[in-house]
């Protein structure tokens, strides 16, 4: 392998827009937003509904999604084995859409619209939660997303190379393709059933299995006013989705308090497992280079 082709494979350097987002814990809000989007596409949508585990296992596919999109960030060498893994796992997922139309997981139409997602919830999301980002902060976070998308294996001719590229090809998907799909619904349903964590300590499982049914209702509600609320109103409305001014008002609050407690966390709270260690060992790089 070449050398620019090595590094095509690695993550966005350290000290980056995404190095800084996709690691914070506030970055968990943003996530369904994004999810949601995704499978507004039909093709998208038929494939997860056919074949993703998310109804029987929701909680393992929820830490196995986060595990993976941290290693493409925060992985160093191993984010390239992650993307091959992936390919690898979506290379039999194929089917028939609810319009009739065969699918497969790695068309890089489809592919690459998973991929796509994530930078405008990420620059939408980020003004309520984090800061708004400056017009340099876009163009380097949408660059590093086309980084990270090279790790997965989308070629950069199967994505908008510049951000005057990527609003029109956003639009036009948004425009053409997007619906209101079964799995959309499901992920913004209140009365969805879904099961306990099944994960942790045995007592905490324990008490979330008894007070599960009380807990539910609100943290649903809750799942939907953030999806739906962090996700760029164009796309909100090409689903179908409704928000309201008091909603928005809401979410604008919610966002204030957010942006006043976080940074004051500290590091163990505020960060996800992954960033931690790879920020750690860039402190401990950067001191070994400083002696």
């Amino acid at each position: 392998m070449s050398r620019a082709a090595a590094e095509d494979l690695l993550p966005p350097p350290p000290g980056g827009v995404l190095w800084g987002l996709a690691g914070d814990v506030r970055a968990l809000l943003m996530l369904p937003a994004a999810l949601t989007m995704q499978v507004a596409h039909p093709a998208v949508g038929a494939g997860v509904d056919e074949h993703s585990v998310f109804r029987t296992d929701p909680w393992g596919r929820g830490e196995r999604s986060l595990r993976s999109l941290q290693l493409w960030i925060y992985g160093g060498e191993e984010a390239a084995d992650e993307g091959r893994r992936l390919r690898e796992l979506h290379r039999t997922i194929q089917g028939t859409d609810t319009h009739g139309r065969r699918y497969h997981a790695l068309n890089p139409a489809y592919y690459s619209w998973v991929h796509a997602t994530g930078f405008p919830v990420y620059r939408h999301a980020a003004r309520y939660l984090v800061r708004e980002l400056t017009e340099a902060e876009e163009r380097q976070l949408y660059a590093e997303w086309l980084q990270v998308g090279r790790i997965l294996g989308i070629h950069d001719r199967d994505m908008p190379q510049t951000i005057e590229e990527f609003w029109p090809y956003y639009r036009k998907v948004l425009a053409d393709e997007i619906e209101p799909t079964v799995v959309v619904r499901e992920l913004v349903d209140v009365h969805q059933r879904v099961p306990p964590p099944d994960r942790g300590p045995a007592p905490l499982r324990l008490v979330l299995r008894i007070l599960w049914p009380l807990l539910l209702p609100p943290l649903a509600r809750f799942r939907r006013f953030m999806t739906i609320g962090l996700m760029p109103p164009e796309a909100r409305e090409a689903i179908g989705l409704d928000w309201t001014d008091e909603q928005e008002r809401a979410l604008r609050r919610f966002g204030s308090v957010v942006r006043a407690v976080v940074p004051l966390l500290p590091e163990r709270l505020r960060y996800l497992p992954l960033a931690r260690e790879a920020r750690r060992a860039q402190r401990l790089s950067s001191a070994r280079r400083g002696r």
